[in-house]
């Protein structure tokens, strides 16, 4: 059986390829949470009149990945320090949220955020949002799965947005979270879905 997470930390692409890369994740859906507008558009969403942040609902089997892994993931892909930003994205639609299902989940996130703090890891205040999920609302097709969509075979993307904020991302949890990450398919093995 699996359970959902929903994350904002800046640009959704961003946050969806890095996390696709987590053994256990099944799937990772953008979208937009935490506004006032019902079915909101992402050229609204940008303007930043709807209220939305552009978030990524994480679909996960919890015997392969807790909840507390995806929580030490999302805090170490972007920087929870800075209010409507991260990297050159700035606007209140990449604010940095969490978004719960459950009292469970809130209660998890905020004692990681409070541990976080204590740790003093940060130079400055954490400003990410914990707010229960209201409503998710899926974003346009093309922004579903687009680093893989803009990508080569081996990986590699034209797109400079991409190659400057989405790849760093996705190396980070490579790098950092190696015992997280999915293996790589044997040749002529399909990988579990």
């Amino acid at each position: 059986m699996t359970q959902t997470a929903t994350f904002a930390g800046g640009c959704f692409w961003c946050v969806e390829a890095a996390l696709t890369e987590l053994d256990g994740v099944r799937s990772a859906t953008s979208g937009y949470c935490g506004g006032h507008v019902e079915d909101p558009g992402y050229k609204e969403v940008c303007r930043g009149t709807t209220g939305h942040a552009e978030a990524v609902q994480v679909e996960y089997d919890p015997d392969r990945i807790s909840y507390a892994d995806l929580l030490e993931v999302f805090f170490a892909i972007h920087t929870p320090t800075t209010k409507d930003r991260e990297g050159p994205d700035v606007g209140s639609q990449y604010r940095s949220a969490i978004y719960y299902d459950d009292d469970r989940q809130r209660d998890l996130a905020a004692n990681y955020i409070e541990a976080l703090e204590q740790d003093g890891g940060y130079d400055d205040p954490i400003v990410t949002e914990l707010e229960p999920l209201e409503r998710f609302w899926e974003a346009e097709e093309y922004h579903q799965d687009y680093f893989e969509k803009v990508s080569t075979a081996d990986g590699n993307t034209d797109d400079a947005y991409c190659q400057f904020n989405v790849v760093p991302k996705i190396e980070k949890v490579r790098e950092k979270f190696a015992d997280k990450v999915k293996a790589e398919p044997e040749a002529g093995v399909e990988p579990d879905a």
